[in-house]
């Protein structure tokens, strides 16, 4: 179907990111289009390096007056080369580089900030410039001066209570406008310890009973050397005499029918020994809770364990409730009232665009998956469950060989619609077919080509024919989802170092595609446009979460529209990311280390796709996208069930241990993605599952391979790529770790009825 990402984030990150914060202020006349407006400026620039390359992020903030237009400037010292930029028209002339502001971003009010970046190529070294320039008035020098570092402490939590002769974790975020020399751990005003280097942490140990303080305390390296304290954060240890008891995260919570919600669920001290808390459900027989049982340990005791609520399709109009009872021997126990969200009866008008288009709606049965599904011993169970509609070349439109083309799928969605009573029904088209597509891949190559006049048959061939049979008026109550060209944009981020990607960015051929495609489908009432994000093993570091976020912003305001183009956005499509890593976070602390310095999660910001998913929505709002734009996560393939996931938390104090016998991911290496052996289904297809998140789906259909295992020749430009191949070493990307891919594979997109029956057997939640 399509290829993963093997992407430079996957490499260690030993080559840390290095910062160099440059502020000024001025008068001057500057280059602007205001006349006479005072610049003064404040650059801060910061690299990813790697051997031969590095990506550079800057951030220019407006101390002056304001700006209308802008132009940075500043040096190469090492013999750098800029290769490619985004955010800024970006050249080179010798060792000078400038870049001036695109139509969107070149206002700047006073205290304002915009935040460019490039790829560039060294040798020998790479000093960081020195001499930034903005209008050219110099920003090296002068106010507002060296600013005192900036630090908060993460851990402990406030009022927490940890066990007796237990080791408590302290962790702290510090930032600085140059670098951090040293953050300072200490507990009741007394230094226990000090760590020179992000993520701060230190473990403090052989503290005696009773109440505590922390706090954290940050040095910069300027001179004369400046510092700040943290507020401090109460905390104990042992000494707690009273009754143990189970803590909610709420006391109730309401449900969408068809949907479901989390509530989480912990212990309010420290247990001598594992402790089971059981959970019951009285009340609305449609509302259901799952699991019934959490285990808590000495260990996770205070981090919360979700329970998921869901609420039933009925045919009532009523608003059901349920009380949830959460026991365990000698503990008080805790109840949360749960409240179904009806939606019979309050059906949208026909063709309304809606927030949520999964709301409320049922989804559309691909026959053509469903036939091959029902077909496999146990696959009738998951027959009937939505799955994506896949246009991956040309001939898909009109239906290739025994596929079912794109009309007839609509026609078979009013068919089912029909049939469905008042409820509204959602069909999935994925979108893909961009020039020069997936160009970091070799599995899931297209079939048109930038060289080729590919962008204008893209346009004409390929984007004109759907729009025009999506917007026949007899398909204009069904609510068409389409999915925009998966691994498109984030690989002019990420794989500028590759040829076919350099082609894709230089040409403008993925973003004019991708503005074309938003353009013709939003036009349509009935279509709400969710564009790819990649998913967290691939943009959950930062050097790539802003960038990716920042280039999504720039190509969405570009459209006709602008962002009201886009209803939101999908990640962890046809990837296996877990959707939650129940036994541990990113900041988990082991033995005095994040588990981010673990070799799985390689500094990674985000151990699982909700929480990425999560966080992006928010960098995305923050980057000018609507408040009200939704993510939705495919979670087809990543449920990881069987009798290889874990139960528990790991007890190990080795961090590289704890996590790889703790997460539920099972893959050999998180950059692994060819029809991985071991995955499962996931979370079936459900409406409002989390905040933010409008709905787990399905699209890509369980079944359908990634790619081959060896080469096979075929007509749809589908190449042979190593990680699908079960006996290839791995390479540099993946550390070396084999593919982790089943053998016998068929081309992408053909049916694997291996990789099925696996899925199967190793579904979480398991197939009733």
């Amino acid at each position: 179907m399509r290829d993963h990402p093997r992407r430079r984030a996957w490499r260690s990150r030993a080559a840390t990111t290095a910062a160099l914060l440059v502020a000024a202020a001025g008068l001057a006349t500057g280059q602007a289009t205001t006349a006479h407006a005072a610049v003064a400026c404040d650059v801060a620039y910061s690299t990813n390096d790697w051997q031969g390359g590095f990506t550079a992020n800057v951030t220019i903030k407006n101390l002056g007056d304001a700006l209308d237009g802008w132009t940075l400037g500043f040096t190469f010292t090492g013999g750098q080369k800029l290769q490619q930029g985004w955010s800024a028209t970006w050249a080179q002339e010798g060792a000078k580089v400038t870049a001036k502001n695109l139509d969107w971003n070149g206002k700047l009010g006073t205290g304002a900030s915009t935040s460019v970046g490039f790829n560039g190529s060294w040798s020998g070294s790479n000093p960081k410039p020195t001499d930034f320039t903005v209008n050219g008035v110099a920003c090296n020098g002068g106010t507002p001066g060296n600013q005192a570092p900036t630090v908060s402490l993460t851990s402990p939590a406030s009022g927490s209570t940890h066990a007796a002769g237990a080791a408590v974790p302290l962790a702290a975020t510090a930032s600085d406008d140059g670098e951090v020399g040293k953050v300072e751990f200490y507990v009741d005003g007394t230094l226990v310890g000090t760590d020179t280097s992000a993520p701060y942490t230190h473990s403090a140990t052989g503290l005696a009973a009773g109440s505590h303080t922390a706090t954290a305390k940050a040095y910069d390296n300027g001179s004369p050397v400046l510092s700040k304290e943290s507020a401090a954060v109460p905390f104990t240890v042992g000494g707690d005499t009273g009754t143990a008891s189970i803590v909610a995260s709420a006391t109730s919570v309401s449900v969408p029918e068809g949907g479901s919600k989390t509530v989480g669920f912990k212990l309010g001290k420290a247990p001598s020994g594992n402790v089971t808390v059981n959970l019951s459900k009285t009340g609305d027989s449609d509302l259901t809770i799952r699991p019934a049982t959490l285990t808590f340990t000495a260990s996770n005791w205070n981090t919360a364990q979700n329970v998921t609520v869901s609420a039933a399709e009925d045919s009532d109009e009523a608003n059901g409730t349920a009380t949830i009872t959460a026991a365990a021997s000698g503990h008080t126990g805790a109840t949360v009232t749960a409240t179904e969200e009806d939606n019979d009866g309050d059906t949208p008008p026909v063709g309304e665009h809606v927030d949520n288009p999964y709301d409320g709606a049922t989804g559309y049965v691909n026959p053509d998956w469903s036939a091959k599904a029902a077909a496999e011993p146990g696959g009738d169970a998951v027959a009937d469950i939505s799955t994506g509609v896949w246009l991956d070349r040309i001939a898909a439109i009109e239906g290739a060989g025994s596929a079912m083309g794109l009309r007839e799928h609509l026609d078979e969605a009013v068919r089912q619609d029909a049939a469905n009573g008042s409820k509204p029904l959602t069909i999935q088209i994925v979108i893909y077919n961009l020039p020069n597509r997936d160009c970091s891949a070799l599995a899931s190559n297209g079939e048109l080509k930038i060289a080729e006049n590919g962008l204008n048959r893209y346009k004409t061939e390929y984007i004109d024919p759907i729009a025009d049979i999506m917007d026949d008026p007899k398909y204009a109550a069904l609510r068409i989802v389409s999915i925009i060209e998966i691994d498109s944009l984030p690989n002019l981020v990420t794989n500028l170092n590759l040829e076919k990607c350099q082609e894709a960015k230089n040409s403008g051929a993925y973003v004019d595609g991708v503005r074309y495609a938003l353009d013709k489908l939003h036009a349509i009432p009935n279509v709400y446009n969710y564009v790819d994000a990649g998913h967290h093993g691939w943009l959950g570091w930062d050097t790539n979460f802003g960038p990716s976020a920042e280039l999504f912003a720039t190509t969405v305001a570009g459209t006709a529209k602008g962002f009201d183009s886009v209803d939101g956005f999908i990640t962890n499509t046809a990837n296996y990311s877990a959707l939650k890593e129940p036994f541990f976070s990113a900041s988990t602390n082991v033995n005095g280390q994040t588990v981010r310095q673990s070799k799985w999660l390689d500094w990674n910001f985000y151990a699982d796709e909700l929480s990425f998913a999560q966080a992006f929505r928010q960098e995305l709002i923050r980057r000018g996208f609507k408040s009200n734009i939704g993510m939705i996560i495919d979670t087809s393939r990543n449920g990881w069930g069987g009798p290889n996931r874990p139960t528990k938390a790991s007890t190990s104090l080795n961090v590289d241990e704890f996590v790889n016998q703790s997460r539920v991911d099972r893959r050999l290496h998180a950059g692994n993605w060819c029809n991985q052996s071991g995955a499962g289904l996931g979370e079936r297809p459900q409406a409002s599952p989390e905040p933010g998140i409008d709905a787990y789906v399905w699209i890509k259909p369980p079944g359908e391979s990634d790619g081959s295992s060896k080469e096979i020749p075929n007509n749809e430009g589908k190449g042979f790529d190593r990680m699908c191949d079960p006996t290839y070493e791995g390479n540099e990307r993946n550390k070396f770790n084999k593919s982790g891919a089943l053998p016998d594979a068929p081309i992408s997109g053909q049916w694997f009825s291996a990789q099925f029956q696996e899925l199967l057997r190793n579904a979480y939640p398991p197939i009733q």
